[in-house]
């Protein structure tokens, strides 16, 4: 199922020059963490089937001394979701779960409302279901109790209003992933922990890996999330017991792993690669940019799919860039630490900015009678009007840009095939005036 995986921890301390070089800018991006007396990251590098690098930064237990290592175990939240999607993907995938099924033909407990929720609605989070953990802490519910997927399950079935018509919005709602991994149970006989350790981690080699649903179960080799508190620490207790929205405990070679099988470009387990990746959509047509618990984004004009997780001192973010054949994965034990901003600036140590050149040129609208001169310099993309006015463009996705300047605060280009053709300026009182580029 999965390509050869290299895990060359050795190179780590062999590279040759310009690899350690760029070993050492990792390691200076997290210099902060990398001490004892601290708590880290563990960080995996991917490019194709390899681990260019992987290290881990401060202590996993400042109890004991305890360092982290790549091979250390941690809480990974939301990106759990992933697999809980692949899960109810691959029951489909075998026909025996209609996506576009109601959510009450598999669970029955569920309240039967006005329009009737299906399980992509759950999957896509436009099912208009309050979340779990606001229900929870509405309910009296400490964050440290002791938190049973029973107790999550009464609460939804509780439930008699929504937030929103099924369909007609997205809102993140972890109260889904509970009940889709209770329609995995309901139909494999099996239990969530036990189903997806036998059809999916075991299968990709991903022996450090599994849904914890018993908060008493011991772990080895787990690290301790923390909070920080004045000069120092406090412990983050999880005793949360559910799985499907959260409880997978795995490492950060694991999950490298796993990214290495999504991006796969073989015949063997296409099918079910392409579906989830597959965004959703809303009732009006619009699509989103989450799939199958994986959301897609941009970074420097380079695609980036991936998810975050946080829970009690446990943040997390695994996701790829396909366009450059390059994963990363960071995992953390500290409350304040941003994995996902971290990972953007470790693929910034890969991928290079070099596209702003393509956006060079002169634009010319005849509505306005007026040329725009787009440049690049110091690295970032200028735009000079016909009366000297000068704004710097901060990109945000492949072809949208926004400035300070306040009518310009919304810029996108249009191509033609690869070639960017024209620009359109909108502020919030007029939209999409549109420039023609002009050819050399």
């Amino acid at each position: 199922m999965v390509r050869k995986f290299l895990l060359l921890y050795a190179a780590i301390c062999t590279a040759p020059a310009a690899g350690q070089s760029l070993g050492d800018r990792v390691d200076d991006l997290f210099a902060a963490w990398d001490r004892p007396d601290s708590p880290g990251a563990a960080v995996v590098i991917s490019r194709g089937d390899s681990v260019f690098y992987a290290r881990g930064y401060g202590a996993a237990q400042l109890d004991y001394g305890v360092p982290i290592t790549p091979r250390t175990v941690f809480m990974v939240a939301s990106v759990s979701k992933q697999f809980t999607a692949y899960s109810i993907a691959l029951l489909a995938m075998q026909g025996k779960v209609d996506l576009d099924a109601p959510v009450r033909r598999y669970l029955p407990e569920l309240h039967e409302y006005a329009m009737p929720i299906t399980v992509r609605q759950l999957i896509h989070h436009t099912s208009g279901l309050r979340d779990e953990f606001g229900l929870l802490a509405m309910a009296g519910y400490r964050m440290d109790d002791v938190i049973t997927k029973d107790d999550i399950l009464r609460l939804i079935y509780r439930q008699r209003k929504l937030n929103f018509e099924p369909g007609s919005e997205y809102l993140y709602s972890n109260s889904g992933y509970t009940l889709l991994a209770e329609i995995t149970e309901r139909i494999t006989g099996q239990s969530f922990s036990a189903w997806t350790r036998a059809m999916i981690f075991e299968p990709l080699g991903m022996h450090d890996s599994h849904f914890r649903d018993d908060h008493s179960t011991v772990i080895a080799g787990l690290a301790q999330g923390y909070v920080t508190s004045g000069d120092s620490y406090r412990m983050q207790l999880v005793n949360y017991a559910s799985v499907g929205a959260s409880g997978l405990y795995t490492t950060a070679p694991d999950l490298a792993r796993w990214l290495q099988y999504l991006g796969d470009d073989s015949a063997e387990g296409s099918d079910i690669r392409s579906l989830v990746h597959t965004r959703g959509a809303l009732a009006n047509g619009d699509t989103l940019d989450y799939a199958f618990g994986l959301a897609h984004g941009q970074f420097r004009g380079a695609r980036r799919i991936g998810h975050s997780g946080s829970h009690r001192g446990f943040l997390t973010w695994a996701g790829r860039f396909p366009d450059h054949d390059l994963s990363i994965v960071i995992l953390s034990n500290l409350e304040e630490f941003n994995p996902s901003d971290m990972a953007n600036q470790v693929a910034a140590l890969f991928i290079e900015d070099e596209s702003l050149v393509n956006f060079e040129g002169v634009y010319y609208s005849g509505e306005l009678d007026t040329r725009y001169t787009l440049s690049v310099r110091e690295d970032s993309l200028r735009l000079q009007t016909a009366r000297g006015l000068e704004t710097t463009l901060r990109r945000t996705g492949l072809n949208t840009f926004v400035s300070p300047t306040w009518y310009l605060s919304e810029i996108s280009f249009s191509r033609e095939d690869s070639r960017i053709t024209g620009l359109s300026v909108s502020y919030s009182r007029t939209r999409d005036v549109r420039f023609a580029r002009l050819d050399p």
